[in-house]
């Protein structure tokens, strides 16, 4: 079985699986099919494997370093032909010996269950602290051994780093080489080598964008006979990966869910002449309309419409400029886009603007995004809005879904400590079926509640109070927010207190990784957007853990609950002690956002104490964020049907990317 996941005659000089099926019922049938060929572990059998692997592994302790070497190359060539039974077990036992010896680590026997299930092809839930990193080694070098070319995918550039580094060890004492595929250097030979590797680390936009360059190079040549001889014939290929064989996804929902939302566009500079001008006089004409005048504002807040009123205004403003003004359609988009720049984009929320340039933010984990841009003319009428140098217009030339390119990997796992919200669309969609890997340790963690204010004055009273309570207390405070403006407002309110604090936030992500690491210091406060570190320990000392360990306060509700659990998982990790809680108000860019119809009508009433009961004030917000997390999974749904759409239109043409 091995050898169709790795390059061979039989699998080709690219592996990777074909276009998945479009059709809701071709999906449902391969499910199926792949049930009846495949029984999935239970924990119960993960247990058993796991154990026999912890004895085996405590029996090599007295080897010598050349008699493990010399078994780890008589087991590839079984596991080359099968990656189960004796030569797995053996060779699962020799990885955990190894990573004694040379990281100090022994792996718990959850993580050697996590590990077999991602060997599988699952979507493992391990809670946060109980060692994903080290988990995903024991497939990772597994597979390596097997000859399959591994991917570990991850969200950052400093955890692609960090954890190849720290990890290399191990792999080297099997003898197996490392690569890692950062943003900052984009030479194609050296990536080609990283790919090279037997195993590689890489965030999901960079391999995701090489396959889609990829993708182009094979449709440039039409030569891929020719191509697939000259490969297994160990001759030089242009191309940078060696198809899409086996990956592990670490946050896989972060990845899998939260960024499928956004199709990932390949894109060139193309001239364009008169870009300037024509934002400038849509900006122009764009801030001389009134919202109660000439236009509505639908939907969250993201959808402009210009009334008839609005539209005589706009061909009255704009009747001397000509050109494309003088078409009514195209004045209307540019007005409508001008509208989005002026009153829905804006900074320190969306986007932040560093060293001269936008960076947008991402919404989800709130890190800027250097390389992503609006279309349309959206981006340059923002750069005009805040004084940026202009930017080139973009033209598309290669685009994919999230969905797409992680379907067409011939095994896909992923770890996470927040899955169990999206488990069904995972499965459905990536046909991943999920496993829950219980703790080594009970959790420690305390639920300390939701308090929800009437007003936002109130909330951050409340907030300010309760940091400086814990402070006293010595204890270090974790404080989640949702954007980069309420982080520093808040920051300004701690100030007024004089209260010490660190901010984290898109200005600062490239410190992230140390500031999370240091905010289980005694008395240290730590203000953080989203992004709070996924994939770093906050480690607690003696003292901290005696007055009761970490305290996460959250001062906004998530769109997702998922992202919500996400923060609370920075306190209690391995069983240490730490406690969460949240405070938020009816007055949140939530409700603000949300709260229609129905949900409206009951914002009002709690806010006039018609309604107080403190349970359903809590409840509002849980149906707040279920209506999010349903119009999210709506918007994946809607953007694969699309993508799948287009490539049947592009299919005749051999170019569906």
């Amino acid at each position: 079985m091995s050898e169709l996941l790795r390059p061979s005659v039989l699998a080709g000089s690219y592996p990777e699986r074909s276009a998945a099926p479009s059709r809701r019922l071709d999906r449902l049938c391969r499910r199926l099919g792949g049930r009846r060929r495949h029984r999935h572990p239970t924990p119960r059998d993960l247990e058993r494997f796991a154990e026999q692997v912890v004895r085996r592994s405590e029996g090599l302790r007295s080897s010598s370093q050349a008699d493990l070497q010399k078994r780890v190359a008589g087991l590839r060539p079984h596991l080359r032909k099968r990656l189960a039974g004796v030569p797995l077990l053996e060779t699962l036992a020799i990885i955990r010996e190894q990573s004694r010896r040379h990281l100090g680590m022994s792996h718990f026997e959850v993580q050697i269950m996590a590990g077999c299930a991602l060997l599988r092809g699952m979507l493992v839930e391990l809670d946060t602290g109980e060692g994903k990193t080290l988990s995903g080694t024991i497939p990772a070098a597994a597979a390596a051994l097997a000859g399959i070319p591994v991917h570990v995918v991850t969200v950052n550039d400093y955890l692609v780093e960090r954890d190849a580094e720290q990890l290399n060890p191990l792999f080297r004492s099997l003898g197996l080489t490392v690569g890692t595929v950062v943003d900052r250097d984009p030479d194609p030979e050296v990536r080609r080598r990283a790919y090279a590797s037997d195993i590689t680390y890489v965030t999901n936009k960079q391999i995701a964008f090489d396959y889609l360059r990829d993708r182009l190079s094979r449709r440039a040549s039409h030569e891929q006979i020719r191509g697939e001889v000259e490969q297994l014939g160990n001759h030089t290929s242009g191309l940078l990966l060696r198809g899409l064989c086996f990956a592990i996804l670490d946050e896989a929902d972060s990845v899998l869910i939260d960024e499928a939302r956004t199709p990932l566009i390949l894109s060139k500079s193309v001239p364009a002449p008169g870009i300037e001008e024509i934002a400038s006089k849509a900006l122009e004409v764009a801030s001389k309309l009134d919202e109660k005048t000439h236009f509505h504002i639908r939907g969250r807040g993201d959808q402009f419409e210009l009334n008839r009123e609005g539209i005589e205004a706009v061909e009255e403003f704009s009747c001397e400029l000509g050109g494309v003004w003088n078409a009514p359609s195209r004045r209307a988009e540019l007005v409508r886009v001008a509208l989005l720049a002026l009153h829905r984009y804006q900074r320190d929320e969306h986007y932040i603007v560093r060293d001269g340039k936008i960076e947008m933010v991402d919404p989800q984990t709130g890190r800027s995004m250097p390389d992503r841009s609006w279309e349309g003319g959206l981006q340059q009428m923002i750069e005009l809005k805040e004084g940026c140098e202009l930017s080139g217009e973009r033209e598309t030339i290669a685009r994919i879904s999230y969905q797409q390119f992680f379907g067409r990997y011939l095994r896909l796992s992923g770890m996470t400590g927040t899955g169990s919200e999206v488990r069904r669309e995972i499965e459905r969609i990536y046909d991943m079926p999920m496993i829950r890997i219980p703790p080594r340790k009970r959790s420690k963690r305390r639920d300390l509640g939701v308090h929800v204010a009437t007003t936002l004055p109130q909330k951050w009273r409340g907030v300010v109070a309760r940091i400086e309570a814990l402070h006293r207390e010595g204890r270090p405070v974790l404080v989640g927010t949702g954007t980069v403006k309420t982080s520093e407002s808040l920051s300004a309110r701690l100030a007024e207190r004089d209260l010490p604090h660190r901010v984290l936030n898109a200005r600062q992500d490239q410190d992230e990784a140390r500031i999370i690491e240091e905010a289980g210091t005694s008395g240290r406060i730590t203000i953080a957007t989203a992004m709070a570190g996924r994939g770093s320990d906050i480690r607690v000392d003696e003292k901290v853990e005696k007055l009761g360990g970490l305290h996460v306060l959250s001062v906004e509700r998530a769109e997702s609950r998922r992202v919500d659990r996400q923060l609370y998982g920075r306190c209690g990790r391995q069983g240490d002690a730490g406690s969460f809680e949240q405070i938020v108000s009816l007055e949140d860019d939530l409700v603000e956002r949300e709260a229609e119809g129905l949900l409206g009508l009951m914002a009002r009433a709690l806010r006039r104490g018609t309604l107080g009961s403190r349970v359903l004030r809590r409840w509002f917000f849980r149906l707040l964020q279920k209506r999010v997390e349903a119009r999210h999974a709506r918007d994946r749904s809607r953007m694969l049907r699309l993508q799948e759409e287009l490539d049947r239109l592009l299919s005749f043409t051999g170019a569906s990317e």
